[in-house]
C-alpha cells in the first residue's frame, strides 16, 4: 500500500508543478511526473526504513512530499537558468 501511496503522491506533485509552471508541452509534463514519482519513491523508501509493501509512516510521507517538491523546484530553477542563458 505504501508503494501505491508514494507513486500517487509523486505523480500529484509533478502534476501540480506542471500547473504552477504553466507547462504545456506533453513531454515536459511527463518529465515532471517522472521526477516527482522517482524522488518520492526513493525518499519515502529511505525514510520508511526500506519497507515499501507495509504501512507508511507520517515521517516517510512528509519526507517524500518535501523531497519531491524540492526536486521539482530545483529542476525548474535549472531549466529557467538554461533558458535564459540561451537567449
Amino acid at each position: 500500500m505504501a508503494l501505491l501511496v508514494l507513486i500517487v503522491l509523486g505523480a500529484t506533485a509533478g502534476w501540480l508543478a506542471s500547473i504552477l509552471a504553466r507547462t504545456e508541452a506533453p513531454g515536459e509534463i511527463l518529465r515532471q511526473l517522472v521526477i516527482g514519482v522517482v524522488v518520492s519513491l526513493v525518499a519515502g523508501g529511505i525514510a520508511n526504513a526500506g519497507t515499501m509493501l507495509g504501512g507508511l509512516s507520517l515521517l516517510a510521507l512528509g519526507v517524500a512530499l518535501g523531497s519531491a517538491a524540492m526536486a521539482l523546484i530545483v529542476y525548474h530553477a535549472l531549466r529557467s537558468r538554461k533558458a535564459s542563458a540561451r537567449a
